[in-house]
């Protein structure tokens, strides 16, 4: 490493590398679905000395070799200590020695000839060190060993240990947290973000089905009893082998397995089945869905084990040109028409434009818009999901204010939850009109306020009224959605 540190300062090379034939390298933006577009070295500008020189022939050769590792690097994902980052980093690094020990003559034509390789190796070096060191990569190894601790302590240890993991709610939601937190960050549109971040999402989702499944198989009243039918102990067996397969599948996908290959595992649940469809099962319903049960578990644990190969797929992480995005945009293009007409026409006092059945056929649209299980996809939903419903409880909160008729008998502190919602009420709609950052003073002011609300309704004394104490708990909900609806508005999220 230090040798190589030492050889790149010694060519002195500068800015982003040029090719030999005077192309710079771009650090990966010119890309056809994750691989640098390459010129032919016949389409380009032919060089200004012989072709036949033997430096220029040597450098031809460099140039070939750049030309396949380009496309390793631009869709590497890993980390430093991976072993395809020391591959690549060992193989540009001795091509950056060959290239500096090109015989120039002291021409100046061959002296810039070996000066663009150099140049377009330091490119590709750059690039490979920059992406497997971005922030934003650390922090998806930072929640990555953060899901792999959880599920090691709280999973694979106990079942490794010979007794049985509990899969509780708490371990559920705070999987679900950590996805979340994984769609959240920013790639910056590199394809080796994306692919990193794409891969660390769909193992921990997988692992959520994996769990949320066997979480629903401990509710059945099942194994049955060995003495209804001579076939059932046999199931029984094969149960006990893949409740110790579906601990082996998570260790994989959370990269806690050090023995184990998804190939051997997929032998091994495969032998499950043919040994089931041996059964005997002599027509008996209960023992045949009993085996059905269990062969469909098997299934469910077989397509996780083809994680390897999708994580490949450039258009699995890519998604600027997915359907599915595409009809999400175009949902969310509606909204904002729809939200501005909505607060135009309350700044003018008129409150008939209530579009509430469009907004309740846009959120029915988007509940059949198909996520093929993709967690940014599912985040991408689930925000404009969040944006329909904003609308539709600013329309039903104006309503509501506006059809209130208090009686003389209303409870004071009754009275002053429908104040502080009339505030929120206007707050909500400065809210859905933000279009700035976090950094701005209105977003500060906004927030602010909103927080007054909370302390506001926090110092309501309901003193023993039931109603208060219902009217209460729904405005403080209601105000800590609009926090939250900010927040969202702002995080700067991308797919």
């Amino acid at each position: 490493m230090r040798r190589a540190k030492r050889q790149r300062k010694h060519l002195r090379t500068e800015g982003p590398g040029n090719s030999l034939f005077g192309k710079p390298f771009d650090g990966g933006k010119r890309m056809d679905h994750g691989v640098p577009q390459q010129q032919h070295p016949m389409e380009q500008q032919q060089p200004l000395y012989h072709p036949q020189h033997p430096a220029m022939m040597r450098l031809y050769e460099v140039q070939k070799e750049v030309a396949s590792l380009g496309p390793q690097v631009c869709t590497f994902s890993g980390m430093q200590n991976d072993r395809d980052y020391k591959r690549l980093e060992r193989e540009l690094t001795r091509l950056l020695l060959e290239v500096d020990q090109v015989d120039t003559e002291g021409k100046p034509e061959l002296q810039g000839a070996r000066k663009r390789a150099a140049q377009e190796v330091e490119g590709l070096l750059r690039y490979l060190e920059e992406n497997a060191t971005h922030p934003s990569r650390l922090k998806i190894e930072e929640l990555s060993t953060e899901a792999r601790n959880l599920v090691d302590e709280r999973v694979v240890a106990p079942q490794r240990a010979g007794g049985v993991a509990e899969i509780s709610d708490e371990l559920v939601d705070t999987l679900q947290e950590l996805v979340l937190r994984l769609t959240q960050v920013k790639t910056e549109g590199r394809v080796p973000l994306r692919k990193a971040r794409y891969r660390a999402l769909t193992r921990l989702c997988a692992v959520q089905d994996v769990l949320e499944g066997r979480t629903q198989q401990q509710t059945l009243s099942l194994p049955l009893s060995g003495e209804t039918h001579e076939a059932v102990n046999r199931i029984n067996q094969v149960m006990v082998k893949v409740s110790m397969a579906r601990s082996q599948l998570v260790a994989l996908l959370m990269g806690l397995s050090g023995r184990d290959s998804c190939a051997h595992l997929s032998r091994i649940l495969t032998e499950m089945q043919v040994e089931l469809d041996a059964l005997d099962v002599s027509g008996d319903p209960a023992i045949r869905n009993y085996r059905k049960q269990v062969v469909e578990e098997i299934n469910g644990l077989l397509k996780h084990l083809d994680l390897e190969v999708e994580g490949d797929d450039t258009r699995r992480y890519d998604l600027a040109h997915n359907n599915s995005i595409r009809e999400i945009e175009a949902v969310r293009a509606h909204v904002s028409h729809l939200r501005e007409g909505v607060l135009r026409h309350c700044m003018m006092g008129d409150l008939s434009f209530r579009p509430k059945a469009e907004l309740q056929s846009l959120l029915t649209h988007l509940d059949q818009v198909d996520t093929a299980k993709n967690p940014c996809i599912r985040e991408a939903r689930r925000r404009a999901v969040v944006e329909v419903q904003a609308i539709i409880t600013f329309l039903d909160l104006r309503e509501a204010l506006l059809c209130r008729q208090p009686g003389p008998s209303e409870h004071p502190s009754h009275r002053a939850v429908w104040l502080v919602l009339g505030s929120l009420s206007d707050l909500q709609a400065q809210v859905l009109g933000f279009d700035g950052k976090r950094a701005d003073k209105s977003y500060m002011m906004l927030e602010e306020l909103l927080t007054k609300q909370l302390l506001a309704l926090d110092a309501v004394d309901p003193q023993g009224d039931e109603t208060t104490k219902v009217a209460r708990k729904q405005a403080v909900k209601f105000a800590q959605n609009i926090l939250n609806y900010l927040d969202m508005k702002t995080d700067e999220w991308e797919y």
